[in-house]
């Protein structure tokens, strides 16, 4: 099994920046895709950002220009850096990981964070 931690949610005003983190644990061959995805209140949840092996990253619409998403694979690990935040950017934001599993290899298979709680206030 593979265990996704996140960390970096909190109370920031507009205007403010946050950086998320999101380490990944367990039998992990190879992983093919990192990512965020965040959930307002009363909305679907959405892609905010993700990023494939080659480093190509796109992102959502809402965001782009005002995040940053970065990603280690030699320490499994995912980075949102989020600026000029708005409170519409209020959310519990989830990391991904579609990965190849290990011992035995099995995959791609997509994992989880337990989500973090981002709020900007006005």
């Amino acid at each position: 099994q593979v265990q996704l931690v996140e960390s970096g949610g909190g109370l920031v005003q507009a205007g403010g920046s946050l950086r998320l983190s999101c380490a990944a644990s367990g039998s992990i061959f190879s992983i093919n895709a990192m990512g965020w995805y965040r959930q307002a209140p009363g909305k679907q949840r959405e892609l905010v950002a993700t990023i494939i092996s080659s480093g190509r990253a796109v992102y959502a619409d809402s965001v782009k220009g005002r995040f940053t998403i970065t990603g280690d694979n030699a320490k499994n690990t995912v980075y949102l850096q989020m600026n000029s935040l708005k409170p519409e950017d209020t959310a519990v934001y989830y990391c991904n990981f579609n990965v190849v599993g290990e011992r035995p290899i099995i995959g791609p298979v997509d994992y989880w964070g337990q989500g973090t709680q981002v709020t900007v206030s006005s």
